[in-house]
């Protein structure tokens, strides 16, 4: 790895994201609020100067090479360092209004990833802090690195490695033949939504800044709300409906849902067995679901159906919005939902967990060994939307998911011995390694925080939160020891 590409890419950041940070300065001033623009100017002027000290490091003592080679081992670190950058920019504020250190990371960790995980226990606080909460979360859930890809030229050169690093799957997914295209595309589209979601939030009489910051947090699969009760605080069906279609904007392919939109095909969507796998879980579960919940309430109100829908989309999308407190169902409503858990959204979304593709290919593994077993000498290949799956991406994704399993299996228990409590333990791994936020039970419910948590468990979950927001792989490539041979 060179250290020249390295912190040349990282400075980038440092400076952009510190520009970034002045933007909840408007709001401040609209609101005529001025105390709380101060966190903001600092955390811009801190950011800009530690980018502009790493340039500086670069053009003095570095070897200044143009990004035009970069090799795939340092595309997954830059990724990796540019995600902490963003994580340590996006926590800085919170510092200022009386968060502890730990705290102020948890949160702002929590916004970069879109996990939505919050401690916070009230409320009380300025509207520049809460839409920072939402932007942070807004920029995560594209990605940093797409970002720049699509607007910075010296991302723009090397961009593949960084692009397929930042945003992993089964398979590469480019619209176009430049990747700073596809960036472009991705980031227009996910504009596009944001800005219709926000116009209709506001005709369902949301207040502006009320559903612009919910649009942030739904379009990018994150969860945060300025609203004590989330969504179900706006106490209107309407806006849950609203929701729950950006949602499942949210948890779909973005690269297909583009070329839906430009082509105007339906074939497009109706040919893609991740779309249609996506489509069956949430009408299965949701109707199970409601009929739950009708069996333990003999309610069969749209409110009761509204609220299956909702949170069968808000945990399976990683969004983690609420529109009643589903930790208070029956073990059998909470197992479906724990079901959606593991099947998580599309791959190319902005929604976390293993992801549908992964596991229909894993299915199809599965059914293959069974039919070798039945006949040894048969050949059957596995195919994703009539394409051969080739074998080292089936490898790699039995690979991904036995790490992950372990990765939950061991913070679970950690945490478990730590807070004596297993629901905390294990639903807390699983809903910050998904990065769906609120998890079950009273403490880290959908009602609740995760600020009275042990310290060390705050930063196992801080881990989860990056590990699966980048989806493990710039993570388990520091395990080999030939990822460690630095050049200047």
């Amino acid at each position: 790895m060179r250290l020249s590409y390295l912190f040349n890419a990282v400075s980038l950041i440092f400076l952009y994201i510190g520009v970034v940070a002045f933007s909840p300065v408007i709001v401040s001033l609209i609101y005529q609020d001025y105390n709380s623009a101060i966190p903001f100017v600092i955390t811009g002027i801190l950011s800009g100067l530690f980018g502009l000290t790493l340039k500086l490091v670069v053009n003095r003592f570095l070897q200044q090479d143009r990004m035009t080679d970069i090799k795939k081992s340092e595309g997954l670190t830059i990724v990796l360092l540019s995600w902490l950058a963003f994580s340590l920019i996006a926590s800085i504020p919170y510092l200022f209004f009386g968060f502890s250190v730990e705290n102020s990371f948890f949160e702002g960790i929590s916004g970069a990833t879109t996990t939505g995980a919050t401690i916070l226990t009230h409320y009380d606080y300025p509207k520049a802090l809460f839409f920072w909460r939402s932007l942070t979360q807004w920029l995560g859930g594209m990605g940093i690195i797409i970002l720049f890809i699509a607007v910075l030229p010296q991302f723009a050169v090397a961009g593949r490695q960084m692009f397929f690093a930042e945003a992993p799957g089964p398979t590469e997914d480019k619209l176009t033949p430049r990747i700073k295209n596809t960036a472009t595309a991705l980031w227009g589209l996910y504009v596009i939504l944001t800005l219709i979601q926000i116009g209709l939030l506001v005709y369902f009489k949301m207040p502006l800044f009320d559903a612009v910051c919910n649009s942030f947090s739904t379009i990018s699969s994150g969860g945060f709300s300025l609203n004590a009760n989330s969504i179900m605080g706006y106490n209107s069906i309407p806006v849950m409906w609203v929701v729950i279609v950006f949602m499942f904007f949210s948890g779909c392919n973005l690269a297909l849902l583009y070329r839906f939109f430009t082509k105007f095909k339906c074939n497009l969507l109706w040919q893609n067995e991740e779309f249609k796998t996506y489509i069956k879980i949430i009408l299965i579960v949701s109707l199970l679901v409601f009929g739950i919940l009708f069996l333990n309430t003999h309610q069969h109100t749209l409110e009761q159906f509204t609220n299956s829908v909702f949170t069968v989309l808000s945990i399976m999308t990683s969004t983690g919005f609420a529109s009643c407190d589903y930790s208070r169902w029956s073990v059998s409503a909470q197992i479906m939902l724990f079901i959606v858990i593991i099947f998580g959204s599309s791959a190319g979304s902005t929604g976390g967990g293993i992801k549908i593709m992964r596991a229909l290919i894993v299915f199809k593994y599965l059914k293959r060994e069974l039919i070798k077993l039945l006949h040894p000498s048969a050949v059957v290949t596995i195919k994703m939307d009539n394409v051969t799956v080739a074998p080292d991406i089936v490898s790699q994704i039995i690979a991904f998911i036995m790490f992950y399993i372990a990765i939950f299996i061991i913070s679970g228990l950690t945490v478990s011995i730590i807070e004596s409590n297993v629901v905390i333990g294990f639903g807390g791994s699983l809903a910050t390694l998904s990065i769906i936020g609120p998890a079950f039970g009273h403490t880290i419910g959908p009602a609740g925080s995760y600020e009275s948590l042990n310290a060390v468990t705050k930063f196992i979950f801080m881990i989860n939160m990056l590990v699966g927001r980048l989806e493990l792989v710039p993570f388990l490539i520091l395990l080999n020891k030939d990822y460690w041979s630095i050049k200047r």
